[in-house]
């Protein structure tokens, strides 16, 4: 592993949002040199919370190390991941290697429930940012943010600032910049409804609203992989 030659591995679960891990992908894999891995815990095929199937899949268990490990977020990830003993583990040894541990969305949850952000700041999806506290973790609303060799980011579409980040810091901002311009990455969205405190009322109503029916499910998970990792 080197500077000019970086691994990446997006480490996977069933019900990932795609976009968390394939908008970043696109920046890292635009990244001369860079080696982008995906991998889950039992490799083969992985299916996307929006139905989408990515083949090819590697085993965690068979990546070595590497310079950079990122944790998508997803419905999947209460679900899933954060009670899913072999991947977290997975997780924590890649991330003993890796220059850089990364989330994107609610991906902090399981770095949480790995043990990985005890007294740091990390972001999340914002309408969990109050799961990150059972995990010891200081919530930031930052759109990307940095705790050491931490680097966690607001929901979804927050990825590709993400990845332009991390860009930078392995590459310097002339590649960064370089890249936001190859993939025409100007953000002008028609409405200023992507942040709550932005939003109309209504539709942040509308979209809590949405989101209560798993609020408790997810709740009760978090506060079940905070209790087993206590206990280790």
């Amino acid at each position: 592993m080197s500077d000019l030659q970086p691994v990446i591995v997006f480490a996977l679960f069933p019900d990932v949002t795609q976009l968390d891990f394939t908008g970043p992908h696109q920046v890292f894999s635009s990244l001369p040199g860079a080696s982008v891995i995906l991998a889950s815990a039992s490799g083969g095929s992985i299916e996307s919370n929006g139905g989408m199937i990515f083949a090819g899949v590697r085993r965690l268990a068979d990546i070595p190390a590497c310079d950079v490990v990122c944790v998508p977020g997803g419905h999947g990830v209460t679900d899933n991941a954060i009670g899913d003993e072999i991947f977290l583990g997975e997780v924590r040894r890649l991330a003993a290697t890796a220059r850089l541990v990364t989330s994107v969305c609610t991906g902090s949850l399981a770095l949480g429930a790995a043990g990985l952000l005890r007294g740091r700041r990390a972001a999340t999806h914002w309408a969990w940012r109050e799961l990150l506290a059972p995990f010891g973790a200081i919530a930031d609303a930052g759109r990307v943010v940095r705790d050491g060799n931490i680097i966690t980011c607001g929901g979804v579409t927050a990825g590709t600032d993400f990845a332009l980040t991390v860009v930078a810091e392995l590459a310097g901002p002339e590649a960064a910049q370089a890249i936001q311009l190859q993939i025409e990455y100007a953000p002008a969205p028609p409405f200023n409804a992507g942040r709550p405190e932005t939003a109309p009322p209504a539709i942040l109503a509308r979209v809590r609203a949405r989101n209560a029916a798993m609020a408790a499910r997810r709740r009760d998970a978090v506060e079940a992989a905070a209790a087993r990792l206590a206990g280790r």
